[in-house]
């Protein structure tokens, strides 16, 4: 499924032992942990784009807390799998929600972030999904209705690529950042589904629409690991516990064929 990124390429990747190549002799090589990086010179505004290592570690350990399983448990719910399913995640980061998606349901998964520490985190914990390293934002590196369903969880959001993508009637769940979201630490925000429907508009269908909200209880280390993951650091302050509300409007679309 995955195609060649090189600019004017776009040939199937076959991969051999430890490396990808295309029919025009383009080759990547697999990294020890087992993601590829597929990201072009071109599709890149800085060395070292995505998320930081500093920014990765603190969204781990905040999982690793348990603190998102609601959140998790909701997106389940809204778009259910099945071994026979095939996802991808776009914008993926360290591959919480893909690992634990593809774990439970035994779908395949595959992920796609700009972030080398984000994807080098997934590949080493969730060995069984697939980890590219490329910019989802100009081009995702699948073939033509490769995947069953694409989610964008607090993501970046390509409506063209991800009707590409997607099988005729795939299914498409995105989540944003509802206005509660985090209040406590950076006041409210917008409302952004209407927003969000207008870009999907004219190739997506929404079908359903959900708030999930969950709450906890966070000490100074877990405050410092929220503000390190969203790159807002207190000014000549010291982190202190508090109550932090994580919250997220989910929309799922389906792929409008007509």
């Amino acid at each position: 499924m995955l195609i060649c990124p090189v600019r004017g390429c776009r040939q199937p990747l076959t991969r051999q032992d430890r490396r990808y190549f295309c029919p025009s002799g383009h080759s990547f090589d697999v990294a020890r942990s087992g993601y590829v990086n597929l990201l072009q010179p071109q599709d890149r505004r800085s060395k070292s784009p995505g998320d930081t290592p500093e920014a990765v570690a603190a969204r781990r350990r905040l999982q690793d807390r348990g603190i998102t399983r609601p959140l998790l448990s909701a997106m389940e719910a809204l778009l259910p799998l099945g071994p026979s399913d095939s996802l991808l995640d776009a914008g993926c980061g360290e591959g919480f929600y893909l690992g634990n998606r593809q774990g439970e349901s035994g779908c395949t998964g595959h992920g796609v972030d700009i972030s080398i520490p984000a994807i080098d985190a997934a590949a080493r914990r969730y060995a069984d999904c697939e980890w590219v390293v490329a910019n989802a934002d100009r081009a995702i590196p699948y073939g033509e209705g490769s995947f069953t369903a694409v989610q964008s969880i607090t993501a970046r959001m390509n409506a063209p690529e991800f009707f590409r993508v997607l099988q005729p009637g795939g299914r498409l769940l995105v989540a944003i950042p509802a206005p509660e979201d985090l209040i406590e630490l950076r006041g409210a925000g917008k409302d952004r589904v209407e927003r969000t429907i207008d870009t999907f508009a004219g190739s997506f269908r929404l079908e359903q629409t959900q708030r999930v909200t969950t709450t906890a209880q966070l000490d100074a280390a877990g405050i410092q690991d929220v503000l390190h993951a969203i790159y807002r650091p207190l000014q000549n302050e010291a982190p202190r516990a508090a109550d932090v509300t994580f919250s997220l409007d989910l929309l799922l679309f389906l792929r409008a064929d007509f």
